[in-house]
């Protein structure tokens, strides 16, 4: 299973990216955004590839829950 995960990007040059979620920083290319980011926006990082801008509260709130669902399983 693959997942789109929020992430906040730490540098941008050109197209690409650096976005981080809980210390793991990805690479990532913007190319596929209808519209401009820059760094301090979150973003949803999937296959290599920035594919939607988030609001910065509803991306915290993604991960926060994440981390709960994910945590529940890993306890089963």
């Amino acid at each position: 299973m693959c997942l789109g995960v929020p992430m906040k990007i730490i540098s941008r040059d050109g197209d690409s990216i650096v976005a981080e979620v809980d210390g793991v920083r990805k690479e990532a290319n913007i190319m596929l955004l209808g519209e401009e980011v820059t760094v301090g926006d979150y973003v949803i990082v999937h296959a290599g590839f920035a594919i939607s801008r988030l609001d910065e509260e509803y991306a915290e709130e993604t991960i926060r829950l994440m981390k709960e669902i994910y945590s529940s399983e890993d306890m089963a």
